[in-house]
């Protein structure tokens, strides 16, 4: 595509090429577990009627009915090979704890104990994120892509062949960690791994600085080894460079202090089991290096007969011997718990593919996401902002620190700290307070009088408030210069999308990231070398980019690991060192200074070469950033906000727990009556989306669905017990199951959703 058919919303250059993110099953799967004609009967009853009498009896007959036909149809669904095949992913264990037995199970009304209602339960909760949550992992979430095209009239979809055109089977990086270890306890080994300098320790000549510390002399032997310690070197060729010294014992001093880090790491990314291969291949005895690559090709074996696997069984036997080998060769569990703080891989391997449909948008649908502009300038005060206060606070610690001698990175980045983690995340909070309260004088002032439900104005009729609230600020560090905005498209088919029947809606606003860049959509991607393309007219030069640990909870792993990394872009380790050391231009904290220059703090790297200081915060400040967009406050009920057609907010209800009754009664059939005239008190729709403490993620309601609302009612009454002052945030679903256009070779119909990137291409102020 030329320069001039780049998509631009005002100063927001947006990439051609786009994600397409949608689930793996079609979305009306879920409306089979809403009994036909249920909720009408249900609906007779008005909510102040007493729940007994024949009527009642005749009704209960039908819910007991009904909820009979529901278990079959969950059995049917439960013995269906796709969706055996992605539980297996997301949990083996449930296959033999929840659905085996559950399909062993006769349903009846008589039957249907706490246990068996249980499992239906389980069957119908991994179902409605198969149907309709866009994540994006294994076939059962793959990764679509999709590109801007002027000669399509609204959209276009090509189905391909199948659902996936593509799977790859990815190590999780704690497996192969594992391994390290093991293979690190080989003493024939220790003297090929290459011993490495801790980031942030310093050497200048007899002397090392730590942060916090007094500055140490030590030894001319000492200093010679710590300053070849590169983790390139291995420590046998460290001893034949310094003859005369008992470079063992002197390295295992510095291991004592924590100056060197000696054993075996695999450096983050996609392919650990490449990485940890090339090393195995650079071990000059034949004997050790024979005896860990065969540690390693028999895990390798396993993931191999992982990814043949072409059915449900298969998986479970590939899986069950691949841990196996997995605790054989590292005395280790093969499957993380839970409650561990970097847990966001549990197993040892995960899948990502490729969706084979492909999407191209048209003139009418860049026109329909227009207002995102607005949005997205508003963003960029709210970015520009944080960026300035850390600036200032940083500034403070700078000239503290400047007043004793020149100032090196590492210590800097050690005593901004407090300023990130304490006036940083304090700014980011009360920034999206500030961000929606001016939100919310625009839109009053757009619309004096809205009705409870309903906003909808016009952008030519905001457009001067949103300048005036907000300014025309950008950025404020290097990744803040992009947005990753995900839309939804509500339309009954390609075909009304291109009579202009549909309605764009955002679902979230991401700030400060290219989300594009991470693993999973990278290696997903036919070519690349294609986003590398976008990246470098985004960024001619080269940027600065902080080294971050391989995990952190929930938020790090290697599938959302920063890949668009060019090979003239500078690393910086501050503290964790998880690139490749023979990588080059990847600088330790300890050996780049800070310093003024032109009135603003720079880092200067050893090349001589400058960089803004506020780069090497950008992945704590994008932590703190990314999620701050939100344009109303979070009170009991926002309504649904359209600008044009363009939909930035959906109507949402923040209902206490306390008032939801009905997730107490025991007895389902009233339950079901009396959620749904709770839902009819509070005026939710029949689709929505539940969000809770107690809960992990987001989870579907129908609330016509028995099995959905005792979903509900237990997540309630979860929350109650923890906080029984609590509430519940609820939000029209939209897109509802109906409103689908993406499709496959079959006709089947999915949700789903377009991950934009919007690059900020206004000068620096």
């Amino acid at each position: 595509m030329t320069e001039d058919l780049v998509p631009s919303l005002g100063r927001w250059r947006l990439w051609e090429q786009f994600a397409l993110r949608g689930p793996g099953f079609p979305a009306d799967g879920v409306l089979r577990l809403a009994p036909s004609g249920l909720a009408q009967a249900a609906d007779k009853f008005a909510a102040e009627d007493a729940l007994d009498g024949d009527r009642w009896t005749d009704f209960a007959r039908l819910f007991a009915d009904a909820a009979v036909e529901t278990a079959h149809t969950l059995q049917d669904i439960a013995r269906t090979p796709a969706f055996r095949e992605a539980v297996t992913w997301q949990n083996r264990p449930v296959l033999t704890s929840g659905i085996a037995p559950f399909l062993r199970w006769t349903p009846s009304a008589d039957s249907r104990s706490s246990m068996p209602r249980q499992r239906e339960e389980l069957v119908a909760h991994y179902w409605q994120r198969f149907c309709v949550k866009n994540d994006t992992i294994g076939f059962f979430g793959p990764v679509g892509w999709g590109s801007w095209d002027p000669a399509v009239e609204g959209l276009a979809v090509d189905p391909g062949s199948g659902l996936t055109e593509a799977s790859t089977v990815y190590w999780a990086s704690w497996g192969l960690d594992a391994l390290a270890r093991t293979l690190d306890a080989d003493p024939d080994l220790r003297g090929w791994i290459a011993p490495r300098r801790v980031p942030f320790v310093a050497v200048d000549g007899n002397q090392v600085r730590v942060p916090g510390r007094r500055p140490a002399t030590v030894s001319t032997e000492t200093a010679a080894v710590l300053a070849r310690c590169d983790g390139v070197r291995p420590a046998r060729r460290i001893a034949e460079e310094l003859p005369g010294i008992d470079v063992p014992t002197v390295l295992a001093d510095l291991a004592a202090r924590r100056w060197v880090v000696r054993r075996l790491e695999v450096p983050a990314g996609t392919h650990p089991d490449r990485a940890l291969r090339g090393w195995l291949e650079t071990v000059g005895e034949p004997g050790p290096r024979r005896r860990g690559l065969e540690a390693l090709d028999r895990l390798e074996r396993g993931r191999a007969r992982v990814a043949a696997a072409r059915d449900a069984d298969a998986l479970v036997e590939a899986m069950g011997a691949l841990e196996r080998e997995f605790t054989d060769l590292t005395a280790t569990a093969a499957v993380r718990e839970k409650s561990e703080s970097t847990a966001p891989c549990r197993a040892l391997v995960y899948a990502d593919t490729r969706r084979s449909a492909t999407v191209r948008l048209g003139p009418a649908v860049l026109d329909a996401v227009r207002p995102l502009r607005l949005l997205m300038d508003s963003a960029g005060w709210l970015t520009s902002a944080l960026a300035a206060t850390v600036t200032a606070e940083t500034r403070h610690v700078y000239d503290r620190l400047a007043a004793e001698g020149p100032v090196d990175l590492a210590s800097f980045w050690f005593a901004c700290l407090p300023v990130l983690h304490g006036t940083g995340r304090d700014t980011a909070t009360a920034l999206q307070g500030e961000f929606a309260a001016r939100w919310q004088r625009i839109l009053t002032g757009a619309r004096p009088a809205v009705p409870a439900d309903r906003v909808a104005v016009r952008s030519a009729d905001i457009e001067s408030v949103v300048r005036a609230e907000f300014g025309d600020r950008a950025g404020g560090w290097t990744a803040a210069r992009y947005l990753s905005p995900d839309v939804m498209i509500a339309a009954d088919g390609p075909e009304a999308v291109a009579r202009g029947e549909f309605t764009a809606v955002l679902g979230e606003l991401h700030v400060a990231s290219n989300t594009l860049g991470a693993s999973l959509f990278t290696h997903q991607h036919p070519d690349v070398s294609e986003l590398f393309r976008l990246t470098d007219r985004d960024h001619p030069g080269p940027r600065l980019m902080p080294l971050i640990p391989k995990e952190h909870r929930a938020r790090l792993s290697a599938r959302v690991r920063h890949t668009l990394v060019r090979p003239h872009d500078h690393q910086v380790a501050l503290a964790d060192f998880t690139a490749d050391p023979a990588r080059p231009r990847v600088v330790r904290s300890a050996d780049a200074t800070v310093e003024e220059h032109g009135g603003d703090l720079v880092v200067r790297l050893p090349d001589g070469s400058r960089f803004p200081a506020v780069d090497v915060f950008s992945h704590v400040l994008t932590t703190l950033a990314m999620d701050l967009v939100r344009i109303l406050p979070p009170v009991d009920h926002t309504p649904r906000v359209t600008v044009d057609r363009l939909v930035i907010a959906r109507e949402t209800w923040r209902p206490p727990v306390a008032g939801a009754r009905f997730a107490v009664d025991k007895d389902e059939a009233r339950r079901f009556v009396r959620a749904r005239h709770w839902r009819t008190g509070l005026g939710l729709p029949r689709y929505v989306f539940v969000v809770s403490p107690t809960e992990s993620r987001p989870f579907y309601v129908d609330f016509d669905s028995p099995v959905y609302v005792t979903i509900l009612a237990k997540a309630l009454r979860r929350l109650a017990r923890k906080d029984p002052e609590a509430a519940v945030t609820i939000t029209e679903m939209l897109p509802t199951p109906e409103q689908t256009w993406l499709s496959d070779d079959r006709g089947r119909r999915y949700t789903a959703e377009l991950r934009f990137v919007a690059h900020d291409t206004a000068p620096d102020r």
